[in-house]
């Protein structure tokens, strides 16, 4: 016999001697404390079948590439809802909500080197200001965002409104009136007849800023 199968001889003989060992010593341990052996080998068993079981779970969920546990509610709300796709034309603008369409503009303002922040602030409590936009060098402008159809147009009336707030109310230092539509005749006059005139962008200064164009203020 060469030395490798006596040496897989002798580990036979090894492993058939633990086992029988093994075996014997829950045999006397059966005949001495039945119950406490048979409560041992119930818990042993319960043990392997969870073990097994958990193990079986993990490699499917490695091969799925997912991550099994739900996550907590209040790490739910922290994830950012996904952001509305960039808009190239009026089409793209008018199709987005009212928050949507405040944080396009902001996107845009922060095209500008000069603007250090550009704060989407719209609601239904908003005081004419959708859009903090701060400049590096301090000043504050406060962008009013009109998404309308092309037969809705900026009034005089919503001039007015926020020519009475930026100022007094949230401190800015220039206001910017940004429409998908246009502005009527008295919305125009309304503003030239201001100390300090507001800068109206209609639909087709929007899309002009959009292809890369300067901001209203520069």
């Amino acid at each position: 016999m060469s030395r490798t199968a006596r040496r897989r001889a002798t580990r036979l003989h090894l492993s058939l001697t633990g086992w029988t060992l093994t075996l014997f010593a829950i045999y006397v341990c059966a005949r001495t404390w039945p119950i406490q052996t048979a409560s041992t080998a119930i818990a042993l068993a319960l043990a392997g079948t969870v073990t097994v079981r958990r193990s079986s779970r993990a490699r499917r969920i490695r091969g799925r590439g997912r991550f099994p546990i739900a996550l907590p509610a209040r790490l739910v709300r922290r994830i950012p809802r996904t952001r509305a796709p960039r808009a190239t034309d009026l089409a793209d603008y008018l199709a987005l909500d009212p928050a949507d369409f405040e944080h396009a503009i902001a996107r845009l303002a922060l095209r500008d080197p000069h603007v250090r922040s550009a704060t989407p602030q719209g609601g239904s409590d908003d005081r004419g200001l959708d859009v903090l936009v701060r400049l590096h060098g301090g000043r504050r402008i406060l962008i009013q965002c009109k998404r309308y159809g092309p037969r809705n147009r900026v009034t005089s009336e919503d001039v007015q409104k926020t020519n009475g707030t930026y100022r007094d109310i949230h401190g800015c230092d220039l206001a910017v009136i940004v429409t998908t539509s246009g502005y009527t005749r008295s919305a125009f006059q309304t503003n030239t007849m201001l100390a300090r005139p507001l800068l109206l962008v209609d639909g087709q200064a929007l899309m002009a800023w959009t292809a890369g164009g300067p901001p209203p203020w520069a």
